[in-house]
């Protein structure tokens, strides 16, 4: 399978994702709101998820960004894994990647039907992918190994992603550095639980990482941006980023 090396090119270093959740009673509105605010506050791309909104939802955001110039890179997740809608929809809106629950292994909740996958990712190959491996909510099968769910991971994905527990739950630490040692030089986005307290011990080790819940209000999914929470996070990304080791 064929995978592109544009994500440093597209993203630039450690970049930072803003989860657009599409809540409240106009969500496509308010979606449109907080993506003006990531781009006042620096942050690099945006999500569009249908997480409380629906893909009807996604679409509209969709559709009302395309009218407006946003430095925000843009991408899509339609939850749970819908990548043969994801695909088409990215690459009819010029959204540069898709984000994809899990890429590898195989879980209570089911596997990735790699066969229509493969078919898809071939049908779109500009798409970066951010996909993730025994992430929140899924439970590896008995005798899942996690080196080589990874490994096939790297293999149908650019980028791989790693969470804790779940949304809004701190990554482990031990879990970001095991990811990155066996990931090696292919980038490792931190997907859930980062904070101004820890995302400097945590983005100097990942490639960047996708901030949704830390972003809202009380941190409340439902809740608008708070807009100081989010300047003084992208304070401290940039003394990571500044981290030499």
């Amino acid at each position: 399978m064929h995978l592109n090396d544009n994500f440093n090119k597209v993203f630039g270093p450690k970049p930072i994702f803003g989860m657009i959740h599409l809540a409240g009673r106009n969500p496509v509105k308010r979606a449109l709101n907080e993506i003006e605010i990531l781009e006042k506050e620096g942050i690099d791309g945006a999500i569009i998820e249908n997480y409380h909104g629906t893909i009807d939802d996604v679409v509209k955001t969709l559709e009302e960004v395309s009218k407006i110039k946003t430095k925000v890179v843009l991408g899509v997740n339609l939850l749970p894994n819908e990548f043969y809608i994801a695909f088409p929809l990215a690459k009819q809106f010029d959204a540069k990647f898709i984000q994809l629950d899990h890429v590898a292994g195989e879980y209570t909740q089911g596997k990735l039907p790699y066969d229509t996958y493969e078919y898809f990712k071939e049908q779109y190959p500009d798409i970066i992918v951010l996909g993730g491996v025994h992430p929140k909510y899924y439970a590896p099968l008995p005798g899942s190994n996690l080196k080589i769910d990874l490994k096939e991971g790297m293999k149908r994905a650019e980028t791989i992603v790693v969470t804790g527990a779940g949304t809004g739950v701190t990554t482990p630490i031990e879990k970001i550095k095991n990811f990155k040692r066996i990931l090696d030089r292919r980038p490792l986005i931190i997907g859930a639980g980062l904070n101004k307290k820890n995302v400097y011990e945590q983005l100097i080790i990942g490639d960047g990482a996708i901030v949704g819940t830390y972003f809202k209000i009380a941190n409340d999914t439902t809740n608008t941006f708070d807009r100081k929470e989010i300047h003084d996070f992208m304070d401290v990304v940039k003394q990571a980023r500044a981290y030499k080791g």
